[in-house]
């Protein structure tokens, strides 16, 4: 999600998660297998789009996020077809990291103060909560059994947004403030980028773009720890992906994918494999379906991005 390409810089009391059982898996299953040698590789994404999210599911759905209006376009794996589920959300909005859930609901990180949550089936807005004073960067967001979390990219913190016993969304006053501390690195500019899960589900992992390294948060306290790792640094890091005890780190102006083997703590992590693919055009978030990664290609280096810029979503093998 947004880093500190040029282009970028213009984009513009808390309490904690509770126990490690709030972090169970809640979004939607995702198929396993499927005839991929007919489903296409790459997805066309609407002309001037800019897309920087992606989320998979339920079923062999994609939804992309547009950082120019804040609409959201979902295309279909198996033909590559797709239509736009909202018109403009309006100049200034934006669309970043994305997850959907099994009710068919879309959590939006809304980048300056905002995170919305929407209709996948219908595109209505179903809640926006303001997250910040606005000078701040919802980027990325990461579902639990019980919650939202979002990471801020300019201020060391998480949002949380609680959900009710059966997913109910909370009040306009819902969201809640994780300070991160221990030892988070806070850069001047983008920071806190994608969030996962460790492999043992018991904390949160937060790629730090300005450190070049991944930190192991506890849920309950906010206490941030480094995690050693071999292979390149994470100063490109945006998207995370967890498969198993792999994750893949999109590093977006590399054109490239690190994929660390964790521990299944999380606490440390070794280098098995880069992706590289000569579709990459920027990419900066990552999804899975299947025996694949799907990942948009935000195109940062287009400068400024026009109404007629084409954009896609290309698809590589996992490791």
């Amino acid at each position: 999600m947004p880093r500190s390409l040029s282009r970028r810089r213009l984009l513009a009391t808390g309490t904690a998660l509770g126990a490690a059982a709030v972090l169970a898996p809640s979004g939607p299953r995702t198929p396993r297998a499927h005839a991929a040698g007919g489903w296409p590789t790459t997805l066309p994404l609407p002309d001037g789009f800019q897309p920087e999210g992606i989320a998979i599911g339920p079923g062999p759905y994609a939804y992309f996020g547009s950082l120019a209006d804040g609409s959201v376009y979902r295309a279909e794996l198996a033909t590559g077809r797709g239509r736009l589920i909202t018109g403009s959300l309006g100049t200034g909005r934006r669309s970043i990291g994305l997850k959907t859930d099994a009710r068919g609901r879309l959590f939006v990180a809304g980048g300056p103060g905002t995170l919305r949550v929407i209709d996948t089936r219908s595109g209505a807005v179903l809640a926006t909560y303001a997250a910040g004073d606005g000078q701040n960067f919802v980027n990325d967001v990461l579902l639990t059994r019980g919650a939202a979390c979002f990471t801020d990219s300019f201020r060391p913190q998480l949002y949380v947004l609680p959900l009710g016993r059966h997913g109910e969304l909370p009040g306009p006053d819902g969201v809640r403030t994780l300070p991160l501390t221990g030892e988070w690195v806070q850069g001047p500019d983008f920071t806190a980028n994608g969030i996962e899960y460790t492999p043992d589900r018991t904390a949160l992992l937060v790629v730090n773009s300005f450190a070049g390294a991944l930190f192991r948060i506890d849920p309950r306290t906010g206490d941030a720890r480094r995690v050693p790792h071999t292979g390149p640094p994470l100063v490109n890091g945006d998207g995370l992906l967890l498969l198993e005890r792999d994750l893949y780190v999109v590093q977006q102006a590399q054109n490239a994918v690190d994929v660390l083997r964790l521990n299944r703590s999380g606490t440390r992590g070794r280098a098995v494999a880069r992706i590289t693919d000569p579709r990459f055009q920027v990419p900066t978030t990552a999804a899975a379906c299947g025996d694949r990664v799907y990942l948009p290609n935000a195109r940062f280096d287009v400068n400024p991005p026009l109404p007629t810029t084409t954009y896609t979503a290309v698809a590589v093998a996992r490791v």
